[in-house]
């Protein structure tokens, strides 16, 4: 199947580091249809005062401010499917959490969302965080939990691309690849 030609709804998953913003910006800039990326680190950014960050401490107003990100992206997601728009959203979902994470993002998308999870190794994802800068640098200590927490992934029945060898090209690629097999035999989650 081509999935360039096809309108799709797309969350991509995985820890800080892995990817996940890189390749659904190539993903989306190089599809035939048109097609939004929608980052939820990017909605979140938009509380400029009152900003809540999670690195400062998790608490209410960081899990507020998550959750009403997560909702603007869905109605922004269904918006641009509505009228014929392509989406791919990132985000790092956790295994451990299904009903914030997949049942949240499956009521604010939804059925026809496609899971996909990124994890390279974590001395990729390790190296990768230390290139970036601001609140969306994590210290290696919870780049290490959280790339733990997504190993849960694994037997969840979710497509799961290990990108360590590979750049943003060769993964969206990939990523077209995983999404014409999941179009066809769509995963139970």
């Amino acid at each position: 199947m081509d999935t360039g030609a096809t309108t799709l709804a797309v969350l991509l998953i995985g820890p800080a580091g892995a990817g996940k913003t890189s390749v659904a910006k190539f993903w989306a800039e190089h599809r035939r249809v048109p097609t939004a990326h929608i980052s939820l680190d990017d909605v979140r950014e938009w509380v400029r005062s009152g900003f809540a960050d999670p690195q400062s401490g998790w608490n209410d107003n960081s899990e507020a401010q998550y959750r009403l990100a997560r909702r603007t992206c869905g109605f922004a997601a269904r918006n641009f499917l509505a009228n014929g728009i392509s989406c791919i959203l990132d985000d790092a979902v956790f295994p451990d959490r299904p009903v914030v994470g997949l049942g949240g993002w499956k009521r604010h998308v939804g059925p026809g969302l496609l899971p996909v999870v990124l994890l390279p190794g974590l001395e990729i994802v390790l190296e990768r965080n230390a290139q970036r800068s601001g609140n969306r640098r994590l210290t290696d200590e919870e780049v290490a939990r959280i790339h733990g927490r997504m190993a849960g992934w694994y037997g969840s029945g979710l497509p799961i691309i290990d990108n360590s060898h590979y750049d943003v090209p060769t993964t969206a690629r990939v990523l077209d690849e995983v999404l014409a097999r999941s179009i066809a035999s769509p995963p139970q989650w």
